[in-house]
């Protein structure tokens, strides 16, 4: 699918320096992917775009749809004449996101920039702005959903008057009006990402560097997917989940992980030619060029957790839709570029549903080294057509990992790798582009040798995660410069 081999870089836009408080859709982006050029890279993975919900997890938003108002550049609305440049800004962490700081100061100004652009924004940009909103399906629920929960206090759906919790028509009507203002403010900063986010990845994709976007298989349960389309998933009469997601104990956790995400009702999006996923393929593809589905193992059969039950431990695995989905999906889009996350529980029905459609699945590297030379994680049992990474979002970083390995586990990095371990961030890059993998990626927390401290997050912890930033300066010309010599001497560089 990919015809030659490449590599790339790990980081989630939240995770750029520059003032804000949190990584933004502007100069440091560009930056960033001056970075991939002078490295020789090809491809620039990031987390999902959405508008984070609970927890700040870019795995669990308010839309599956929408993108996350907290990147605009804000910036660019002052070039634009939306926005004063004389707002005072807060001293933000420079190590990390606050995302309440963040968040407390950026969408006040985001909504006076959509207030002056309604009153004085000039023609050709209004005109964008409406075929903005004309041509984007999920808008308008999105931005009333958005405004209902400003309205109610940030209550979950299922908290509001029984009328529009229901979508009753007259209900719907009715607080579109209310609540014009505060939709016209989401629909603003919705148009402001796409177009933003269009910039950067024509910006990227004109040195050569496609975005690998992410799309996680379940939704949040208090989010506009769910609320605008209740009969999708399976919930009670009161609309609440009846069951949940989650995964059964493994490598992370004891206990499993309960991740609370509502499931599909499959029969129901297998009545309607599972158009809500064709729909959402499409979108995501609209903004990056290869994508990487979290969880692909859920298509085949799902970890289904009562949601009454605390942990994941007393759940069971049920049937998902499998190849009918993705038959309808590629017959509406045609072929498309996807990395299966095939990590955890992997069955042959699993591997056989990837290899239908020649999906690449994942090798974490980090996972190579404790059970001995047959382990499906060493690159010397790796085949063409696979998608390596020291690690992912989900990983401790490297020298994290290593320093808290057990000795006989270390002993086996260490002569499997022939080194000493002094830099084994770039022992662990260098295994990875010197394998067969198609594609070879690493977080940048990898290419930086940072410890554990800048871990992105730790599966089954609520908080404290997702925040990680790397400070202005901390990317240098000498990384650049090692990992373009590496990429090259292996065969990945960019170009050729």
């Amino acid at each position: 699918m990919h015809h030659r081999r490449k590599s790339g870089i790990l980081l989630h836009p939240t995770s750029l320096p520059g003032p804000g408080g949190i990584g933004s859709l502007g100069k440091e982006c560009r930056h960033f992917i001056d970075f991939l050029e002078a490295a020789g890279q090809s491809l620039w993975q990031i987390l999902p775009l959405g508008p984070a919900a609970y927890g700040n997890s870019p795995y669990s938003c308010y839309s599956a749809f929408a993108g996350n108002p907290l990147l605009i550049d804000l910036a660019a609305l002052v070039d634009e004449g939306d926005l004063d440049e004389s707002a005072p800004v807060p001293v933000f962490p420079a190590e990390y996101v606050d995302f309440a700081l963040a968040e407390n100061y950026r969408i006040p100004l985001l909504k006076a920039a959509a207030a002056h652009f309604y009153a004085f924004g000039d023609r050709e940009r209004k005109e964008e702005y409406w075929h903005f909103c004309d041509t984007t399906p999920w808008l308008h629920d999105y931005a009333l959903f958005m405004a209902l929960k400003e309205h109610f206090g940030g209550k979950s759906w299922t908290s509001w008057p029984k009328e529009i919790a229901r979508r009753e028509p007259a209900a719907l009507e009715k607080y579109s009006v209310r609540l014009g203002v505060a939709i016209g403010e989401q629909k603003y900063a919705q148009w402001q990402f796409y177009r933003q986010w269009r910039h950067i990845r024509e910006y990227a994709n004109g040195k050569g560097i496609g975005i690998v976007g992410d799309i996680p298989i379940f939704v949040a349960f208090d989010s506009a997917d769910v609320w605008s389309a209740p009969h999708l998933f399976k919930l009670d009469e009161k609309g609440k989940p009846t069951v949940v997601a989650g995964v059964p104990p493994d490598y992370f956790s004891e206990t499993g992980q309960r991740w609370g995400n509502p499931l599909y009702n499959w029969d129901a999006m297998a009545a309607e030619g599972y158009r809500w996923w064709i729909e959402r393929f499409r979108s995501c593809f609209a903004l990056c060029d290869m994508v990487r589905i979290d969880h692909f193992r859920g298509f085949e059969a799902c970890w289904e957790v009562p949601a009454k039950e605390k942990t994941a431990v007393n759940g069971q695995w049920v049937k998902g839709p499998g190849a009918p989905l993705f038959d309808a999906v590629i017959g509406a889009l045609g072929q498309l570029p996807i990395i299966a996350e095939d990590l955890g529980v992997i069955t042959p029905e699993v591997e056989e549903l990837r290899d239908r459609y020649r999906f690449p699945g994942m090798k974490i590297l980090q996972f190579a080294f404790d059970s001995g030379p047959g382990n499906p994680y060493l690159p010397h049992n790796y085949i063409p057509g696979c998608v390596t990474y020291t690690g992912t979002h989900d990983n401790d970083t490297t020298v994290g990992w290593f320093k808290t390995l057990s000795p006989h586990n270390r002993k086996g990095v260490l002569a499997y790798t022939g080194t000493s371990g002094k830099e084994i961030h770039w022992e662990l890059v260098r295994l990875g582009l010197a394998s067969v993998a198609d594609l070879a990626i690493f977080p940048l927390q990898d290419i930086l040798g940072l410890d554990g401290s800048a871990r992105m997050n730790l599966p089954g912890t609520p908080r404290g995660n997702w925040s990680w930033r790397f400070t202005a300066g901390a990317l240098a010309e000498k990384h650049a410069e090692r990992l373009h010599e590496l990429t090259t001497l292996f065969g990945r560089k960019r170009g050729e």
